[in-house]
């Protein structure tokens, strides 16, 4: 891992949209710094009670919440985590701590790219069928997506210090 991330900084001004999407690329980017230089044995090491509050579990949960939020949910596209998380709801935890960290990196980052295109053809108050006879819009998947990765980054953060002591924001 680099000591100089290359993050984009959020705008310090604009409309509501490239405010929202710079502060989740900054925390998508903030996602992958933490992760990268890492070994496989060092993603996956457990350092806190929960055994699978680990790099790589944390980055197989950010990628499956960018699948299933915006191309789920804004998509409608088939649910392909489903019945694995009816079988197991912490699937994509165990499988993320089988596979490479640069894999799920990759992953991750395609996930993220195909989510930045599903919200650029959207307007933030479009609305979705959610869950039933609720609905959804773009402007709350996106406010959620900002809240849920930067909770994760900082869990990445404190673990990245733990695993080699790097630090940084």
């Amino acid at each position: 891992m680099t000591d100089e991330p290359k993050r984009p900084e959020p705008p310090l001004t604009g409309d509501e949209r490239t405010q929202l999407n710079g502060f989740l690329d900054f925390l998508r980017a903030t996602v992958v710094w933490k992760c990268s230089g890492l070994t496989d044995e060092q993603a996956r090491r457990a350092l806190v009670p929960s055994e699978l509050t680990t790099v790589a579990g944390l980055l197989g949960h950010l990628t499956l919440v960018e699948q299933y939020w915006f191309n789920v949910v804004l998509n409608g596209q088939e649910d392909l985590w489903k019945e694995a998380l009816e079988t197991d709801p912490d699937a994509e935890f165990r499988v993320a701590m089988q596979t490479p960290i640069e894999q799920l990196i990759a992953v991750y980052e395609a996930e993220c790219e195909r989510s930045r295109e599903i919200v650029a053809g959207m307007d933030l108050d479009d609305k979705v069928p959610f869950r039933g006879d609720r609905e959804v819009n773009v402007r709350f998947v996106v406010a959620h997506m900002v809240e849920e990765t930067g909770r994760h980054a900082g869990h990445l953060d404190l673990l990245r210090e733990m695993i080699d002591g790097l630090t940084g924001e």
